[in-house]
């Protein structure tokens, strides 16, 4: 149906409800029936080109075709981070809950930016801000902000670090992370500015985890030479193995040499809501700045990644701007002035509306759930003969390499075959096969399956 042209690029009230009610189905169905996709769908781009690319439209088209073009294309053809059969990277294991906050969200073209501009949502935020850190075992009193995703809390951090230890940019500044540390960080130190010879990059010791004692060596020794340490970067729960780095020594450390401590817990930090998890991450709650990304390990949808800061002011030290046009919106909590976005969306909704309806202890099974398939699918491993397991569960990841196949090559098959999608990775120059397994809603079935289909591809060798 044409557009209404009584208002200018609008409907009638009855075309958006009925178009909306289609959009709901589209999703219920698609959640239904997931089991019956592949995991993946990698579509041939000349076939897409030739599905999608048309001459700018001019005119009116129908909505109705588009949207079934959008649902039976273009969402078709991606990753489906949700599939309980979806082991690679970090999965995205959403609640439909979360797509209805995020649905509201965007229906009302909520903006979270300043408090004159958005009362509700900033404070929605506070909230949802605080349950966090309560859930991470943060310390009150901890700011924060909620950003895109992992990669933006840390580079937002890590301007706040900068502010708050140095002044601003320092030539002489040296950070120190690991071999094992997501790349995006090491291009958030780029972005800030930092040569690559003022990142030390150390090597992991057993387990893959950063050792502190070579940590201070390299302090020690920057300090020697007349540099400057100014921040520890640590990890709870790598990509690569799901391995969390000595916390409470390298908090310690940290704490002696006077530099901040920046945990990247992007997928990890939600395991504090277990007993497993909390003794691992011991430690965690002392971190100058925490990532989490509730859109992986706390079941929210695409996109959002939180931010925990535990020195009031640190945010808006790196970022607070006040030009004229903006000097009506000062006094209170100014989103805009705890990170790099002056539009914001309201990321809170979906996070809100998930804790709401199902509260945390079912999030904590849920959590549970997924440290429990990791090892489960360890066992199975361990059982079949050619497999060999490179690294134990942990943190819901597990790596492992055939005695007849190369990783790559299985992976491969395993996307081509459809039922279940591992990744592959580097671990000290070894290729393996690695399984993440977040979802809840994965079985115990679909894990043996899993096993049993790998072991049969790897066989075909």
């Amino acid at each position: 149906m044409a557009p209404d042209h009584d208002e200018p690029l609008s409907l009638p009230p009855e075309e958006v409800r009925r178009l909306g009610y289609r959009v709901v189905d589209m999703v219920v169905d698609h959640l239904a029936g997931l089991r019956d996709l592949p995991p993946v769908v990698v579509g041939e781009r000349a076939a897409l080109e030739a599905r999608l690319r048309e001459p700018l439209p001019e005119a009116p088209g129908d909505l109705d075709e588009a949207l079934d073009l959008a649902a039976g294309v273009v969402l078709r053809n991606m990753q489906h981070g949700d599939h309980p059969r979806f082991f690679a990277r970090v999965p995205s294991p959403s609640s439909p809950v979360g797509m209805l906050g995020d649905a509201l969200a965007s229906g009302m073209n909520a903006i979270a930016t300043s408090w004159v501009g958005s009362t509700g949502p900033t404070v929605l935020e506070l909230v949802v801000l605080d349950w966090l850190a309560e859930m991470l075992g943060m310390p009150a009193g901890t700011e924060g902000i909620l950003l895109s995703g992992g990669s933006a809390s840390s580079l937002t951090a890590l301007a706040a670090a900068r502010a708050a230890r140095l002044g601003g940019h320092d030539p002489d500044a040296v950070v120190y992370c690991s071999d094992q540390t997501h790349a995006s960080i090491t291009r958030a130190l780029r972005i800030l500015g930092f040569a690559p010879d003022r990142v030390r990059l150390l090597p992991t010791g057993s387990g893959f985890r950063l050792v502190p004692g070579a940590v201070a060596g390299a302090i020690a020794a920057d300090r020697s030479a007349g540099l400057r340490p100014f921040c520890l970067i640590a990890t709870a729960g790598t990509t690569n193995t799901g391995t969390v780095d000595p916390l409470a020594a390298l908090a310690d450390l940290a704490a002696a040499e006077g530099l901040w401590l920046h945990v990247d817990g992007a997928y990890g930090a939600p395991a504090a809501l277990t007993e497993q998890g909390r003794a691992l991450l011991d430690g965690m709650e002392r971190a100058d700045s925490l990532a989490a990304d509730p859109h992986k390990w706390l079941f929210a949808p695409y996109e959002v990644g939180a931010l925990l800061v535990r020195e009031p002011g640190a945010l808006a030290a790196a970022f607070a701007m006040e030009p004229e046009y903006l000097r009506d919106t000062t006094g209170e909590v100014n989103f805009r002035d705890r990170g790099p976005q002056l539009t914001r969306a309201t990321r809170a909704l979906k996070l809100w509306l998930t804790i709401k309806a199902f509260g945390v202890d079912a999030i904590r099974d849920a959590v549970a759930r997924g440290i429990a398939l990791a090892e489960r699918a360890e066992a199975a491993l361990r059982a079949t003969p050619g497999w060999e397991i490179v690294t134990p569960a942990q943190l819901a990841v597990v790596t492992f390499a055939h005695e007849r196949a190369g990783a790559v090559d299985i992976a491969a098959r395993a996307v081509a075959d459809g039922y279940a999608v591992p990744t592959s990775t580097v671990l000290r120059g070894r290729p393996v096969l690695r399984l993440c397994t977040i979802n809840p809603r994965t079985t115990d079935e679909e894990i043996d399956a899993t096993v049993a289909r790998l072991t049969e591809l790897a066989e075909r060798a």
